[in-house]
């Protein structure tokens, strides 16, 4: 495995103004030349932990990395500016990191036709909302031909900003404060941003999620289905928010919830075969 780390600052001038320092990780496997795989392409996993961005989780950064390494990915952490920093920085942010995988995709041995954003809890919401919103006007000020990714795999993801049924908190450190027009609605819930070009998505909640609701999860699905878009929805039925792997590896303590929810990483492997 070849593993480096890039602040991301270094690569973008324009992302130096305010004082942020985003960091990605990478994870590469060789390409061993004794099986004459030199020019083998692989597809992309770019993930955004959680945290309510308020702080990047570790549980949610390299164990999950590590489990797509083996699966063939050139896998990468973005660690993305979280509070005081507000919109539009995370998104622009990643838009930063997709920007570096085509721009060294030939080095990499990068598959640009194969990249999957997968987020966790708030990270989910970065991943959902660069998934809808990669060409919104904030991001295209910074990176004017900022590209799409082609999969999602979103993880008890926030989605509405509706205060009913949101994390308000993870919005409170977004934006500096609780969305409160109809247009910050619109802007902020993933839901209502689907198009017929929002590429297809893997979600993962448990029904019990007592800090993110599962309609949270539910809401984004339906909006896919409105426009035929594939979609894969598995809620299990217990477990407290923020799993991660769903076992020791990232959890003090397991019990017969936890094992089942941790089937959620094999079904996603399986489904990412499907969709590329």
């Amino acid at each position: 495995m070849r593993f480096e780390r890039i602040r991301l600052n270094e690569c973008f001038e324009q992302l130096s103004s305010n004082g942020a320092d985003p960091v990605l990780d990478m994870y590469f496997p060789y390409n061993m030349t004794e099986m004459h795989r030199e020019q083998q392409k692989r597809p992309c996993m770019l993930i955004c932990p959680g945290g309510g961005y308020g702080m990047c989780s570790q549980r949610e950064a390299e164990p999950i990395a590590l489990h797509f390494l083996p699966e063939g990915y050139n896998v990468f952490v973005l660690y993305y500016s979280v509070a005081p920093h507000r919109f539009p920085t995370q998104i622009t942010e990643v838009a930063a990191a997709v920007e570096l995988i085509y721009k060294n995709s030939e080095e990499w041995n990068c598959d640009i036709n194969k990249i999957a954003i997968m987020g966790f809890s708030a990270g989910g919401h970065l991943a959902a909302h660069y998934s809808t919103a990669f060409d919104c006007a904030e991001v295209r000020k910074v990176f004017p031909e900022s590209k799409s990714v082609n999969a999602s795999v979103l993880c008890y993801p926030v989605i509405t900003a509706d205060p009913e049924k949101a994390h308000m908190g993870s919005f409170q450190n977004l934006l500096g404060h609780y969305p409160e027009t109809e247009e910050e609605l619109k802007v902020f819930s993933c839901d209502r941003l689907v198009k017929s070009t929002t590429p297809p998505a893997f979600l993962w909640h448990t029904s019990d999620d007592s800090a993110v609701p599962v309609i949270n999860t539910l809401l984004y699905a339906e909006a896919l289905t409105k426009y035929k878009i594939p979609v894969e929805v598995h809620i299990y039925p217990h477990g407290n928010h923020g799993l991660a792997t769903s076992d020791n590896q990232t959890l003090d303590n397991t019990d017969q919830n936890t094992a089942h929810v941790s089937a959620w990483l094999p079904a996603v492997k399986k489904w990412l075969k499907l969709i590329f």
